[in-house]
């Protein structure tokens, strides 16, 4: 409904899945997705639920698409953005530092890449379809390793 009616005025939580080699998790959705199937996408991402923090979000979206706990691993807040900074809402958005792969949610998403920023821009700018926050976030947050 948000999406629908174009607003801006919610919260969610996006995270970035990071090996030791400095690349990113980041999966394909799935084709029974409503908004953007079959596109590129953040490791996890979510809606904040009503009287639910950011990092409980968090917690509970990585369990749900990756089945992992952030707490057992080396996670850290990149930064907050709003809407005003040039993408869709209020967001946290997190990097989470393994070298596991995600179990992850096939009803979610049927593939990942393991891809380096400039590999994942590439990707995007050579017409493969994404989130549309994914390229901002990934410009906004790893545009130094570029």
């Amino acid at each position: 409904m948000v999406y629908a009616e174009s607003l801006s005025n919610f919260r969610v939580v996006n995270a970035f899945v990071v090996n030791s080699h400095g690349k990113i998790w980041i999966p394909r959705r799935s084709a029974n997705k409503a908004l953007y199937p079959l596109s590129l996408d953040m490791s996890i991402g979510g809606h904040v639920e009503s009287g639910e923090n950011y990092a409980d979000a968090l917690a509970r979206e990585a369990h749900e698409e990756l089945n992992i706990n952030p707490d057992e691993f080396a996670t850290h807040l990149l930064g907050h953005l709003r809407p005003k900074d040039g993408v869709s809402s209020f967001m946290n958005v997190y990097e989470i530092q393994t070298d596991k792969l995600p179990d992850f949610n096939r009803n979610d998403f049927f593939e990942y890449f393991m891809l380096t920023p400039r590999e994942l821009i590439e990707l995007i700018d050579s017409g493969e379809k994404a989130k549309s926050d994914l390229i901002k976030l990934i410009k906004h947050f790893y545009v130094d390793e570029l």
